[in-house]
């Protein structure tokens, strides 16, 4: 099974950008997007074959998680934890599927403290699930674990991103029963998901690793590979994909 995560910053910019192509190319069983800046009504993807799942913030032009499924979901809960889009998670026989896009802390730690409660509501969501099925969580989740996560780590210690509540909040997590996929196969590669659009960051890589797949315990032998598509671009981000033997 396939899955792709990607933060596209702009769904109908990304769209201009090749988004469909590469959609259409990868044929994937999942495609989990954030960051669709759009309501329902505007985002509008001929793809044929897939279901759409879609939420979106109530404030126009922010935020907003959606997945594109093969197959049916069994359940769909698109309520969240929040009224600005950041969760949609489906429900199939053998797993949930959670598609995530976490608040930023922003400059100064301005949003810490609304982060981290979100964090801990998603946290007490997860282990709910997985004490049912396995879960795949997938998305931006606005935060470099460790040093080996981002370029500069000296310099970003207690920015956004790289606090020591945000690292401690996602080590919280691995601690409660879930694995970081791509870590866990790849404890010494240095590889980001996303640079800033300032300073020539890509071109020059000076990046971050903060697009995940966190995967139930029990099924991390069940992942083959985790692939940061660091050639495709269209977005500040680039795709995350997930290759894992579950059936759906």
């Amino acid at each position: 099974m396939k899955i792709i995560s990607f933060n596209v910053n702009g769904i109908r910019a990304c769209l201009g950008k090749g988004l469909l192509d590469f959609m259409l190319a990868e044929d994937a069983d999942f495609v989990c997007l954030q960051e669709t800046k759009a309501q329902p009504d505007q985002i509008k993807v001929e793809l044929p074959g897939y279901y759409q799942y879609i939420n979106s913030a109530e404030k126009k032009g922010y935020s907003g998680t959606m997945i594109f499924a093969k197959k049916e979901a069994i359940s769909a809960d698109i309520i969240g934890f929040d009224n600005e889009g950041r969760t949609v998670c489906l429900e199939y026989k053998d797993f949930y599927l959670i598609d995530n896009y976490v608040p930023n802390a922003q400059d100064g730690l301005a949003r810490i403290d609304y982060r981290l409660d979100w964090e801990d509501k998603r946290l007490k969501y997860m282990k709910k699930l997985d004490k049912n099925k396995p879960v795949i969580m997938c998305g931006d989740l606005n935060v470099a674990h460790n040093e080996i996560d981002l370029k500069n780590p000296k310099t970003n210690i207690g920015n956004a991103g790289f606090s020591y509540e945000e690292r401690d909040a996602f080590t919280k997590l691995l601690d409660s029963g879930f694995k970081d996929s791509y870590r866990s196969l790849y404890p010494d590669k240095v590889e980001y998901s996303w640079w800033s659009y300032r300073m020539k960051a890509r071109e020059k890589n000076v990046g971050w690793r903060i697009d995940y797949f966190v995967v139930s315990d029990r099924i991390m032998t069940k992942v083959n590979d985790v692939i940061i598509r660091g050639d495709v671009f269209g977005s500040d981000h680039c795709p995350v994909v997930l290759d894992i033997d579950l059936k759906y």
